[in-house]
């Protein structure tokens, strides 16, 4: 379908795609063997301004919005959702800063993001705080100009890699939710390590690791916003991303229908093409229907937040619930339509299928997202009344 994309957008879409083909497909395979972080293609972004997509003009950004991020997601997420996840990562750990951050701190850390120079990360989960974001055990207490951190955050993608990280901690743990701070934390902070490197069934090229705090020392002007604020910096952050992680379903899903489409053309069975099956053409048929669908929810979504709507919760949760369920189903089915093939290595559909799984679980598992929608749904109709 024709999404009737600016010149500037088209220009984003095009060089995303030809960054995926030249520069990601050659490598995916291996960096998926060797779970390797991808240092090249992300300075491949950086020099191409990808990262300073989303980030205002005034911070060395070019001024775009969400829409225009998704686009280069969806692109790079249909060659690799390792290298995406990379890429993505970093504007979840940045929205933090731009939504509620200071003049002082955007001029201080957002033209370097902007640049590619120092990539982000984002600190929320830890082994009993996910889903359950308010059960945060990391405590942030102040010391005289200083914060001093301890706990342990698990999961956290582009950890070790990246040199900002955007940290959720308790300031006030007898205020539950409300108790909860953001803070920006720098990498050689002393008191500031990582755990293990985690060995992921997917996304592998992404580097995945504990940060761990103990008595790490932060100026009191590393805060975002203020004491108390930290949970609403985080919903409102993911409800920035989500648009961002169902982008990643569309593109892995395009490019796994493209591989089935592709090898169905040229598999012949029974003296004939795949394709000719009217079983398969149904399958095919169902996988391209429900990217087309995704992607244009996708679309309206991320433009909707755009626009400048405020709470925008409950549709920002559909955009991520459909469009990575039918990643995972598009990838499953892919596996299916090319057979044995399929399942082998050699072939990519096995590594996207391995991949997309992850996009049901990360930012919120997608039975948190039809929570999110119900609340939402609940609100609305009382309103009604």
């Amino acid at each position: 379908m024709d999404y009737f994309l600016t010149e500037d957008q088209q220009m984003i879409r095009d060089l995303a795609r030809e960054i995926a083909d030249e520069k990601v497909l050659p490598v995916r395979a291996e960096l998926d063997e060797k779970e390797e972080f991808p240092w090249d293609i992300i300075k491949t972004l950086a020099q191409s301004d990808f990262f300073g997509i989303y980030i205002p003009e005034e911070y060395g950004g070019m001024g775009k919005g969400g829409f225009e991020l998704t686009l280069a997601i969806e692109e790079l997420s249909r060659a690799c959702l390792g290298v995406s996840t990379s890429y993505a990562a970093n504007a979840l750990g940045t929205y933090p800063i731009l939504l509620y951050g200071s003049e002082e701190q955007k001029k201080k850390y957002l033209p370097d993001i902007a640049s590619g120079k120092r990539l982000v990360a984002f600190g929320l989960t830890e082994a009993g705080a996910g889903s359950d974001a308010a059960g945060v055990q990391t405590t942030a207490r102040l010391e005289g100009n200083e914060y001093v951190l301890n706990g342990t955050k698990q999961w956290i993608t582009n950890g070790g890699e990246a040199e900002i990280y955007t940290i959720i901690a308790m300031t006030d743990r007898n205020k539950g939710a409300r108790g909860a701070s953001a803070f920006i934390v720098e990498k050689d902070t002393p008191g500031f390590t990582f755990g293990k490197k985690e060995n992921k069934l997917g996304i592998r090229a992404s580097s995945t690791r504990e940060l761990v705090f103990e008595n790490c020392r932060i100026p009191k002007e590393n805060i975002i916003s203020k004491e108390g604020t930290g949970f609403i910096v985080a919903m409102k952050t993911l409800d920035k991303s989500r648009t961002g992680v169902g982008a990643q379903g569309v593109g892995v899903a395009q490019g796994a229908f493209d591989a089935a489409a592709q090898f169905a053309k040229e598999r012949i069975q029974f003296g004939q093409p795949v394709i000719s099956i009217q079983a398969v053409q149904h399958m095919l048929a169902d996988m391209a229907t429900n990217i087309e669908a995704a992607r244009a929810l996708v679309y309206s979504v991320a433009k909707y937040i755009d626009s400048g709507a405020k709470d925008v919760s409950k549709e920002s949760a559909m955009a991520k619930l459909f469009a990575t369920d039918v990643a995972m189903k598009v990838t499953v089915d892919a596996v299916q339509v090319m057979g044995g093939s399929g399942y082998m290595r050699e072939y990519p559909v096995e590594k996207m299928m391995r991949d997309a799984k992850i996009l049901q679980i990360y930012e919120g598992t997608n039975q948190i997202q039809k929570n999110v929608i119900g609340q939402a749904l609940i609100k609305e109709t009382s309103k009604k009344r």
